[in-house]
């Protein structure tokens, strides 16, 4: 055998490599073009389905029926079985509304078979009938490339009802577009499931915890936050400060302060935090940087006493509870635990 050529050749070694890129990028591209077809005909299926109104023609037996002729024509084609059937009437009746003789939705339209069909089943699963809040997770899936279990998690911490709710100044201290973008950033309550913590906890351990889960807490921020640092410490003034976390926005080319509390929401937290923001601009922003923002997430956030602080300030700062939920036992160690009354019997003995 002759010799490799790519152990002489640098220029050769280096097309071989551009080459393999380009190949995975044309399967990429080939299975994005097979899946917009797919759920195209899926569409088309259901579509079919409601207006003919075969299931209700041929009663409950009509999608095994269906599943089983189609398979028996196309030679046992996968993508065909009754659940999947059934949910191609579901896919068309969920949506079709929302675009019916709105030609500005067109863009919305197309992102509906741009995402894989195992997504649209849990999104189906989970919305209710919602269509505007399906396509909320449509667009999200592809925007932040969600796989199919990070999707279910935030379908179940309810991100469609939390998304852009923070309490904010930044239409006062921002351009108009980028304060909608930075308040849509936002989230009230940032859901800490992922935390495991009791119901008795340190701040320090809440953020041990949140540093320790980082990969898990970028996700509750969402895209575009990338991590800075723990304890970032500032001088000036011969003083030594400490912020809680510091993140840059990448989209809004802006520093993130970010201060946790363990406690409800008081006017001092509003200083403590503008005075970070004030000397990160000072001290770590560039020209190519926007002035930072702060976001105090705390216990309870005291909306009356949040709005007071936020109207008289002029740093762009956002306000946010978190929550913990309760860890719940496995049911069958619930069953085998005693219950507090048997507790208490046992010591009255």
């Amino acid at each position: 055998m002759g010799k490799s050529i790519s152990t002489i050749d640098n220029d050769y070694l280096q097309w071989i490599q551009d080459l393999c890129k380009r190949y995975r990028q044309s399967q990429i591209k080939a299975s994005m073009q097979i899946n917009k077809g797919i759920l195209a005909f899926y569409w088309e299926l259901g579509k079919d389905i409601e207006e003919r109104k075969y299931d209700n023609k041929y009663g409950s037996h009509f999608y095994e029926n269906l599943s089983r002729d189609l398979s028996n024509v196309l030679n046992n084609k996968k993508g065909l079985a009754p659940t999947s059937l059934r949910y191609t009437k579901y896919f068309y009746c969920l949506y079709a509304p929302l675009f019916e003789n709105c030609r500005q939705l067109a863009d919305d339209f197309d992102l509906l078979f741009s995402i894989p069909w195992s997504h649209h089943q849990k999104i189906i699963d989970k919305v209710k009938g919602d269509a505007k809040k399906a396509l909320f997770f449509v667009r999200k899936t592809l925007e932040n490339n969600w796989g199919r279990g990070v999707l279910v998690n935030f379908l179940e911490t309810d991100l469609y009802e939390r998304q852009g709710l923070a309490m904010s100044n930044f239409q006062m201290t921002m351009p108009s577009f980028e304060g909608d973008l930075a308040q849509q950033m936002l989230k009230d309550p940032y859901n800490f499931n992922f935390l495991p913590l009791g119901e008795q906890y340190t701040e320090k351990e809440l953020k041990d915890e949140l540093i320790d889960k980082l990969s898990n807490f970028l996700l509750e921020l969402g895209k575009g936050f990338s991590f800075v640092g723990r304890e970032y410490r500032l001088s000036a003034g011969g003083k030594d400060k400490y912020i809680d976390l510091l993140f840059y926005v990448i989209p809004l080319h802006r520093y993130c302060v970010v201060e946790v509390k363990t406690t409800e929401f008081d006017f001092q937290d509003i200083g403590q935090l503008a005075g970070y923001t004030a000397m990160v601009d000072e001290l770590l922003n560039t020209k190519l940087d926007n002035p930072s923002i702060g976001l105090l997430i705390c216990k309870e956030k005291n909306s009356v006493l949040a709005h007071y602080a936020l109207s008289r300030i002029n740093s762009p700062i956002g306000i946010s509870e978190f929550r913990i939920p309760k860890q719940q036992l496995p049911e069958e160690l619930k069953n085998r635990l005693p219950t507090i009354e048997e507790i208490e019997r046992c010591m009255n003995v």
